[in-house]
């Protein structure tokens, strides 16, 4: 029988397929396993390469496989697709993810450790908790709207929205008991956040590349633990471009002929990882727009001639290549360097900030453009905890 060079797998809840080609490219296995004949099957092999699709089981049989002597490759899913020809089934996606992992220029997402996984198991607890809260929060406000009671937004009026209905006497008591049974878990969900916030804030504190990241303008504690536990080997991006890409913020591009095409930003990556670095770069803007916080003179030249939002989401992107840097390199953040490197990037133009009226007098463009980003922000709770 031929050598096996490489083997592509197909996983699943129980079953799994396999596709094994030898030197010359030429398929040699064609195999089902079930879960439980995986190890021992793989514990008689000769090490060899594997390659797996990224999902959220591929990690475990990552690390149970390079314990075996293998050495594994996680294909984005994505990329694996491409190489599907017809007819999608289990055989047909092992060989396509053999055939994927076979490419030179084929990029793999790194194997993450028990404790990394753990640590983004906390971040997902604390996304999903969130997103209950709101969903509560949102169904209290609808039912008391059905009975004339009504609150302005943010979260910080669920509780007075709360007492004002224990207290209306008009109100059925089979209502006042199902709102009490709403306000009973809204409570237990905010005793839960805050306890993993707690616990959050202690895993930033206890690491180093996040104490870091922190310093940088518009990123916060959470952002900066989220972005270290999701990216665990920031060599794997070859610059800050490549980095910023995955995440989604940079354009789309439809150039050909010679002529430059480009779009929206790709929304490509992390969802989460994204929000957080755009709701930084809000922030920061909101304050500069206020006169709280002198900005640099390319942020100050951005805003003078480019919408509010558009500004946000290019100061995320400068922030993530920012990041990516610090990781990279262990350096601690220097604002000297950074704002060296913008005015390279504004080049001889002159750049003069617009002037930020902090008085009771007339208020500038600048102001008024703010006060309408603050009418528009999300509610305030939710920017001061992604960059406190």
């Amino acid at each position: 029988m031929a050598k096996t060079i490489r083997i592509g797998i197909d996983t699943s809840k129980s079953v799994f397929q396999l596709h094994a080609v030898d030197e010359t490219e030429k398929p040699v296995l064609r195999k089902q396993l079930r879960r439980s004949q995986m190890l021992e099957f793989f514990s008689k092999l000769e090490p060899t390469k594997i390659g797996l699709e990224a999902c959220g089981a591929s990690h475990y049989w990552a690390r149970e496989l390079t314990g075996l002597g293998h050495q594994v490759l996680l294909v984005p899913p994505q990329y694996a697709k491409k190489y599907v020809k017809r007819n999608k089934n289990d055989a047909a996606d092992a060989e396509a993810i053999c055939e994927a992992m076979s490419r030179p220029t084929m990029r793999f997402v790194p194997v993450k450790t028990a404790e990394q996984q753990a640590a983004l198991m906390l971040v997902g607890t604390r996304e999903a908790l969130i997103r209950r809260r709101t969903q509560l929060s949102n169904s209290i406000r609808g039912y008391a709207a059905e009975f004339g009671l009504v609150a302005a937004k943010g979260l910080d009026k669920i509780e007075p929205l709360l007492a004002r209905i224990a207290a209306d006497t008009a109100l059925p008591s089979l209502a006042k008991e199902m709102f009490a049974t709403l306000g009973k878990e809204y409570e237990r969900l905010k005793a839960d956040i805050g306890q993993i916030d707690a616990k959050q804030m202690a895993w930033h504190k206890g690491n180093e590349c996040s104490r870091r990241l922190v310093k940088v303008p518009a990123i916060g504690p959470i952002t900066a633990s989220v972005m270290v536990m999701k990216v665990p080997d920031p060599g794997a991006f070859g610059s800050g471009r490549d980095f910023s890409a995955w995440i989604g913020l940079t354009p789309k591009d439809h150039s050909t002929a010679g002529k430059k095409r480009l779009g929206v930003i790709t929304r490509a990556g992390d969802d989460y990882l994204r929000s957080l670095l755009v709701a930084g770069a809000t922030s920061v803007i909101k304050q500069v727009l206020a006169g709280k916080r002198q900005p640099s003179p390319w942020l100050a030249a951005l805003l003078g001639r480019k919408p509010v939002k558009l500004a946000a989401v290019a100061l995320a992107n400068k922030n993530a290549r920012v990041a990516w840097k610090l990781m990279i390199s262990g350096e601690h953040y220097d604002p000297s360097r950074y704002h060296a490197g913008e005015a390279a990037e504004l080049g001889a133009r002159e750049v003069r900030a617009p002037a930020l009226c902090t008085g009771s007098g007339s208020r500038t463009s600048l102001e008024r453009r703010g006060k309408s980003l603050g009418q528009r922000s999300k509610s305030p709770a939710k920017t001061t905890m992604a960059n406190a």
